[in-house]
């Protein structure tokens, strides 16, 4: 792209932004500037020109208008459609098929947490565990078709590979792939591999490692390009910055599930891999908190559209005290540790205790973001609204783990109402997702995470 259509772009982004106020602005709250960037105003306003009032990388999202082109080449007269107009134009597949993001894999991201979570009910019921099964069948035929979707997508709009794994925005979703096979593998575990199969136990500790190593190149990668090639302001934070992170951390919920059934000379490395990873993913966490904080503090909430993201926080701490709790009852049944200096008793205490403590943080960040998404609930449809299912479903498994270790039955009874919550919500953000994709509030234009809004 040459550099009179990255201005024409950015020109018409501008455009967009002036005449989309509701969006940008939380009106709710007028004495707080509840949007992505520190100002918004008008260059004249300001006392900027126009170049000092464009972001750094906001040619990179400028894709996201190419689907108008065909019309303005009819239509040269007319200027470009206001994607938050309610009379715009409609798209045919092949152009909504050019806004088809990573994001999406928040879809079959979701629904593996929540057939992981009915196979892991305390108050069960005969047919329960079928219809996690369908549940999990149900997730690997939605997986296989955002693969092919996305495939499509990639080989229907050369280039578009590229923009979307470098994109300031787009990029940080790539992950939600990797995090999406994570729970594919631990639902295939729990209702296809039995306990006594020693062949399958060692193909799953073989996809475990390869799934390791691939996550471990995709921390150190991304982290490594957003580093050298984006500048993102503090105002922008958001919790998507700590997605990179969170595929090698779930290495460690892998291993908590898988190392009970492994060979004494294998289950020792895996959990000591499985803690790794997952000390690697919380404390990187721990890190982009402080830059959470500093933006809350500094900048406010986020504007309203984008407020559910702040459930993402809630997931790091949940899923690290369901690893632990996991890992420290694999060791527990195992002869591993006998002649080790490491009691396995002091381990599991250690590990409860910091459970705990983890869930604890993982609550306050879940009423934080409950607090901020009632102030001002979003207007439109984001698939970062999937944000509300997959780290609550951590959260909701861990307290299932710890209840089911306490031997509460209150705690085991509201693990129960918590998982109809989670049902809940999770039909409730299905039902808005298939209405965004019928009357195209979402796989269009300036509508999805193609377009660098933050």
């Amino acid at each position: 792209m040459n550099e009179n259509n990255r201005n024409d772009s950015a020109s018409s982004f501008g455009k967009l932004v002036a005449g989309a106020a509701p969006f940008w602005i939380d009106s709710n709250t007028p004495t707080r500037r509840n949007s992505f960037h520190s100002d918004h105003r008008p260059a004249a306003a300001s006392g900027l020109d126009e170049e000092s009032q464009r972001p750094k990388h906001r040619h990179q999202g400028a894709s996201a208008f190419d689907d108008f082109s065909e019309l303005d080449e009819k239509k040269s007269s007319s200027p470009t459609p206001d994607p938050y107009d309610p009379n715009r134009p409609r798209l045919g597949f092949k152009q909504r098929l050019h806004h088809f993001t990573w994001a999406w894999y928040t879809f079959p991201m979701s629904t593996g947490g929540l057939a992981l979570l009915i196979g892991n009910q305390i108050n069960s019921f005969p047919g329960l565990n079928t219809v996690g099964f369908v549940v999990y069948f149900i997730n690997l035929v939605i997986f296989f078709t955002v693969t092919t979707l996305i495939v499509l997508r990639f080989l229907l709009h050369k280039g578009d590979f590229v923009r979307s794994i470098t994109h300031p925005r787009e990029g940080f979703f790539v992950p939600t792939a990797f995090l999406s096979f994570a729970t594919i593998i631990t639902t295939t575990y729990r209702y296809w591999i039995p306990n006594d199969d020693g062949t399958l136990s060692w193909a799953i500790q073989g996809v475990f490692w390869g799934y390791v190593l691939l996550t471990l190149t995709l921390a150190v990668g991304q982290y490594s390009f957003v580093f050298a090639s984006h500048s993102h302001k503090l105002q922008t934070m958001m919790p998507t910055w700590i997605l990179p992170i969170f595929p090698i951390m779930l290495s460690g919920t892998i291993a908590s599930v898988i190392a009970k059934t492994q060979s004494e000379i294998a289950i020792l490395p895996v959990l000591g891999a499985g803690l790794t990873c997952q000390g690697l993913g919380l404390s990187v966490a721990m890190l982009m908190y402080a830059h959470m904080i500093g933006r809350l503090m500094q900048s406010g909430l986020p504007n309203r559209e984008h407020r559910p993201g702040l459930f993402m926080c809630v997931g790091p701490p949940a899923f690290t005290a369901l690893a632990l709790i996991g890992m420290a009852k694999s060791l527990e049944a195992s002869t591993a540790l006998d002649n080790s200096l490491l009691d396995k008793t002091v381990l599991y205490n250690l590990a409860m205790i910091s459970a705990v403590f983890l869930w604890a943080l993982s609550l306050w960040w879940f009423f934080i973001a409950v607090v901020a998404v009632v102030q001002s609930p979003p207007k439109y449809f984001h698939l970062g609204w999937w944000a509300a299912v997959f780290p609550n479903t951590g959260f909701t498994l861990a307290s299932i783990n710890m209840a089911r270790e306490f031997g509460s039955a209150p705690l085991a009874w509201c693990t129960t109402v918590m998982s109809i919550m989670m049902l809940c919500a999770y039909l409730f953000v299905l039902s808005f997702q298939i209405r965004a994709v019928v009357i195209q509030d979402i796989l269009y234009p300036g509508r999805d995470e193609d377009v660098e809004d933050h």
